[in-house]
C-alpha cells in the first residue's frame, strides 16, 4: 500500500452534508498540492435525497463502490417527510446498510477542546471547561443492542396497539469493542489530564439490565488481560453528570450502542458543539468517518454549517489509513491537517454562527485548506 494510492469514496448525502463535503475536499485537495497524494477521491450521490428524486438511496454502482473503498467519508443523510415504504428514514441504508454490510463495531468519538473553541451554557459563552482538561474518547458498541432490526409492532385495525424493541448484547460484540478500547486507551500516550493515568471507563446500567451485567462481566475479562491500564465502572445515569463535571477524569470510555449514542453527543458540549464532533465506524478492514451533526436541513443551503467536525474527521480517517496500511505518508498528512486546524481555531478567524462568529462554511473551508499548504511549506 505504501507505493500505491488508497480509495477515499465521498458520500456527500442530504441537506447540509455536501456542503462540508466540499470544504472538507478542498482541506484534502490543499494537502495533496505539491506532490503526488497517496489516495483518490471518489464521490458519488446517495441519500435521503437521492431516493426522493430516482425511487433509490444509492446512485447505480455507488454502494458497491463504496464498500471496496479503502476509507468512506460520510456527509449526512436524512431529509424531513422522506421516507421509505416501510416508515425508514430514507438515507439510513448509508449509514446502517455500511455499519452492519462492512461490520463496523466500533464507533469512535473524540472529545477534545481545542484552544479558541467557545462553548455556552443557558445560552451564554462561558470558560467552564478548558483545554487542558478536555480530552478524552468514547467508543461505542455499533452494531448490537437496542438498534438490531430486532423489532416490530402489533397493528390491529390500522392502530398500532404495541410496540417491541429488543436488546441485543453478545460476547463477540462486547469483547472487540471493549478489546479496542483497551487498545486505544495504550496508544494515547497522556492517558487522562488530571493524572495521566491510562484508564477505561465501562458506561452501562448493571444494576438494572442483565445485558449491561454481561458487557461488564466481559469487560472484566478482557480488561484482565491489560495490567498496564486501570479499569472502573459507571452507571449511565451517574456518568452524564461525572463527565460534565470533571471531564479532565477520564482517557477512554466504553459503553454500549443506544448509552453512546447518548452520552457522546452530550460530550459534543463540552468540545464547543456538534460543529466540532467527528465519529469514526471502524471495523477490521473497513471505516467510515462522518461529521456527526446530521443534516441539518435548517441549516442547508446557507453556507452558515460549521464544517470544522468534516475536518476532524478527515484527520481521523488520515491517520486510521496511515495505521492501517503502515504508511507513514497518510500519518503525517493527518498530522498536518491536525496542525492546521489547530492554528486556525486558535487564531479565531474562522468562527462560524455556531461560535459566535460570521464566517461563512466555505470560507473556513479556504482557511484552512490555506493552514494546510502553509504547513506543506513550514
Amino acid at each position: 500500500m505504501k507505493d500505491a494510492a488508497c480509495r477515499i469514496a465521498l458520500l456527500p448525502g442530504d441537506g447540509t452534508g455536501p456542503e462540508v463535503i466540499r470544504a472538507g475536499r478542498r482541506v484534502l485537495e490543499a494537502a495533496a498540492e505539491g506532490a503526488a497524494a497517496p489516495w483518490t477521491l471518489e464521490e458519488y450521490p446517495a441519500g435521503a435525497l437521492y431516493y426522493r428524486d430516482h425511487g433509490q438511496e444509492w446512485a447505480p454502482g455507488a454502494e458497491q463502490a463504496a464498500r471496496s473503498a479503502d476509507a468512506i467519508l460520510l456527509g449526512a443523510v436524512g431529509w424531513p417527510g422522506v421516507s421509505l415504504p416501510n416508515g425508514d428514514i430514507a438515507g439510513a441504508g448509508l449509514i446502517f446498510g455500511l455499519r452492519f454490510g462492512l461490520d463496523l463495531y466500533a464507533n469512535v468519538r473524540p472529545c477534545r477542546l481545542y484552544p479558541g473553541v467557545r462553548h455556552r451554557i443557558s445560552g451564554k459563552w462561558k470558560e467552564v471547561w478548558t483545554p487542558e482538561n478536555v480530552d478524552f474518547v468514547i467508543v461505542r458498541e455499533n452494531t448490537e443492542g437496542l438498534y438490531t432490526p430486532v423489532r416490530g409492532a402489533l397493528t390491529r385495525g390500522g392502530a398500532t396497539e404495541v410496540a417491541i424493541d429488543t436488546r441485543v448484547t453478545t460476547r463477540k460484540g462486547a469483547e472487540r469493542v471493549i478489546r479496542y478500547a483497551f487498545d486505544l486507551s495504550r496508544r494515547r500516550a497522556r492517558g487522562a489530564p488530571e493524572d495521566h493515568v491510562r484508564r477505561v471507563t465501562c458506561v452501562d446500567k448493571a444494576n438494572v439490565l442483565r445485558g449491561c451485567q454481561f458487557f461488564r462481566e466481559v469487560f472484566e475479562e478482557v480488561g484482565a488481560e491489560y495490567a498496564d491500564i486501570q479499569r472502573e465502572y459507571a452507571y449511565v445515569d451517574a456518568f452524564t453528570q461525572w463527565m460534565v463535571r470533571n471531564p479532565e477524569h477520564y482517557d477512554v470510555v466504553v459503553t454500549t450502542n443506544m448509552f453512546g449514542d447518548i452520552v457522546t453527543d452530550l460530550a459534543a458540549v463540552l468540545q464547543g458543539g456538534m460543529g466540532f464532533a467527528a465519529g469514526g465506524n471502524i471495523g477490521a478492514a473497513h471505516a467510515m468517518f462522518e461529521p456527526v451533526h446530521g443534516s441539518a436541513p435548517k441549516h442547508a443551503g446557507k453556507n452558515e454549517i460549521n464544517p470544522f467536525a468534516t475536518f476532524f474527521a478527515i484527520e481521523m480517517m488520515l491517520r486510521w489509513l496511515g495505521d492501517r496500511h503502515g504508511d507513514g505518508r497518510l500519518t503525517r498528512q493527518a498530522d498536518r491537517v491536525e496542525s492546521a486546524i489547530s492554528k486556525v481555531l486558535a487564531s479565531g478567524t474562522a468562527r462560524t454562527y455556531d461560535q459566535g462568529g460570521t464566517v461563512s462554511t466555505s470560507d473556513a473551508g479556504e482557511r484552512v485548506a490555506e493552514a494546510v499548504r502553509s504547513e506543506g511549506r513550514a
